[in-house]
Parts: structure tokens; sequence; C-alpha cells
């Protein structure tokens, strides 16, 4: 973690014991603070309720989920150390690198994401002003036009899986309804998904060292399946889902 100048340690100590939490918990919060722009973050620490996102607006969700007492106190830690980041006085002995340097993987021309992070194995980078987000999975990076929705946060995840989903002025936004614009290529899985220029992927041939069963056309429920299972991660469109299951269907 960076280092606090003598100011930013007097501050978050002070923010810390207002609110009745460790120093350690405000500084897991400051970190966080500072990685996602100072307008989100994602954390975890006993003292806050194990893992949680905050983003700012009043979105909060804690490992505790019922507790609303913890909720409201993170939230008001949170806005407070908001305020330290925007401040006049530098909480950090060095200024931070700018975010290309930091191992940015999205594309140059849309300079610096108003928020970044991880949420279920999933890597995720902003661009209100571009109406651009851009997600990293396994090495492939693609993007998508938010169109009118402004983007606030990242909503929490029930279930097993990775689903990445974002909350908005206009209620939940989930990958499958947003339009890609681009991204890179990347190879086709294992069970004969190939994918088409600047779309997601399509059922294409299996290759010449399938297993007899892929060779003859697979199973078509098992690969409905996995069909679905693409849909639900947001790498299939509805569209493309429903085309390829009705396609798959008239096999039987």
């Amino acid at each position: 973690m960076r280092e606090l100048t003598g100011a930013g340690e007097r501050q978050v100590a002070a923010i810390a014991a207002r609110h009745g939490v460790g120093q350690e918990a405000a500084l897991v919060l400051l970190h966080a603070l500072a990685a996602g722009g100072g307008t989100m973050a994602q954390f975890s620490h006993p003292d806050l309720g194990g893992m949680g996102q905050w983003s700012q607006g009043g979105m909060v969700m804690v490992g505790d989920m019922f507790n609303q007492a913890l909720k409201a106190r993170v939230d008001a830690l949170c806005r407070d150390l908001a305020a330290v980041l925007r401040g006049a006085e530098a909480v950090f002995t060095e200024a931070a690198a700018p975010a290309d340097v930091q191992g940015r993987w999205w594309p140059g021309e849309l300079g610096s994401p108003a928020a970044s992070g991880t949420q279920n194995g999933m890597g995720y980078a902003l661009f209100p002003a571009a109406r651009r987000l851009a997600v990293r999975q396994e090495g492939r990076v693609r993007l998508f036009d938010t169109g009118e929705h402004r983007i606030s946060g990242v909503s929490q995840q029930q279930g097993s899986g990775q689903v990445l989903a974002f909350s908005g002025d206009r209620g939940e936004v989930r990958l499958e309804g947003l339009r890609e614009v681009g991204g890179d290529k990347v190879p086709a899985p294992a069970f004969g998904l190939a994918p088409s220029p600047g779309q997601g992927p399509s059922l294409g041939p299996a290759p010449a060292e399938a297993s007899p069963a892929a060779s003859a056309g697979g199973d078509p429920i098992l690969l409905i399946r996995r069909l679905a299972e693409l849909h639900r991660q947001g790498v299939l469109t509805e569209a493309e889902f429903q085309a390829k299951k009705t396609e798959l269907l008239g096999r039987l």
C-alpha cells in the first residue's frame, strides 16, 4: 500500500475514531476509494462486515447484509474518506501513477476511467464521457456502449458463476442489455464456439481433433446448456442464444 503523508495519517485517524472503527479498517477503505477514483470502493475487512462495496450516491453493501447500522457506518466512513481524497492536502507521499502506467488493459484512446475494479473474477473500467464500458475476462477485452445509462456502481450478484452487473439511474444494468461495440478476438472454446469479428461467439464446425461425439454434432441438450451458461455470463446476446437454441432443438 502507498504511504500516507503526516496530514493523511492524522485525518484517517480522526475519521476512524469519529466512526468507532480501527485505523486499519479506515486505511483499507481509503485505498479502495483511491483505486475507485474516489467514487466507489470494493473492500474486505472484519470491522466492515467482511467483503463489501460502496459507490457515491448511497449504494452500500456489506457481508452482514441485514446490519443497517453497519451499512450506515460504512457509508459515512466512505463519504468522509472520499472528501479527504478530494481535499487540498496531499494524502499520499507520492502522487498516483497515471492509470495507463498502472497495468492499463483498456484501449488507450478512452483515457482514464472514472471507475475500475474487479467483480466476480471480471475486470471492468467505466468511461462515462465516452459512454463506454470495458470488460476483461480471461485475457479478452470487450467494449460496450452504455448509451443513456448513468452507471454509478457495481451491483452485488447472488449465486455462483461469473456475472457482471452495474447499478445505474434506471436500475440494474447487465452486460447482455448493452450493445457490444468492439474488443479483442479470442480463440473458440473447446466445445466448438467460434467468435465472429466484433460479435459474440457463434456455433462453428468442430475441429478435426474433436471427439467422435463432437464430430457427429454433439448432444444438442448438452450444447444448449453450454450456450445458456455463455448467455448468462454475457458472452452471448439474447438474440444469439435464442437463434442457436432453436437450431439445436431442431435436431431433436
